[in-house]
């Protein structure tokens, strides 16, 4: 059964929501097995990249970077951990907070994670300053949501 055209505004392809929703899968997509040739998730990848940016950060911090809670990170964390790309710690001045410190494994990976970018500007047929453009549009979209809530 066909809709009326009157309902245009509930068509899935004139959905905000679905065209985000549906990049965001190709673009896993794309990343899975460049990902996959360092041994990482997706998730795990945007946590190392975290890391990379500034070691001995605590979870709490890194959830905050991840828009995510504690909670869903820890898993994700104790895979890493597992692997040998981190160490989760105790602060030594306040036992509840939790310190992720990069091995020297997860420090190596950092070089070979550094051919990804490019790849995923490669099948994006855009150029950088496209990409860098629609990253600020989102972003910007990001934080009005935010605010919404």
């Amino acid at each position: 059964m066909k809709t009326p055209d009157s309902d245009v505004e509930l068509h899935l392809d004139n959905q905000l929501c679905f065209a985000l929703y549906s990049t965001s899968l190709m673009m896993t997509k794309v990343y899975k097995p460049l990902l996959q040739e360092l041994g990482l998730t997706y998730p795990q990848y945007l946590a190392m990249m975290v890391l990379w940016e500034g070691d001995g950060i605590t979870v709490g911090e890194l959830s905050t970077r991840l828009i995510t809670d504690p909670g869903s990170v820890t898993p994700l964390l104790k895979r890493l951990e597992a692997e040998g790309l981190l160490a989760r710690t105790r602060s030594r001045t306040d036992e509840r907070v939790v310190e992720l410190h990069l091995t020297e494994k997860g420090r190596a990976l950092r070089e070979k994670a550094k051919a990804v970018p490019a790849c995923i500007v490669r099948a994006s047929q855009q150029t950088v300053e496209q990409l860098q453009s629609l990253k600020q549009d989102l972003i910007v979209l990001r934080k009005s949501l935010q605010d919404a809530l």
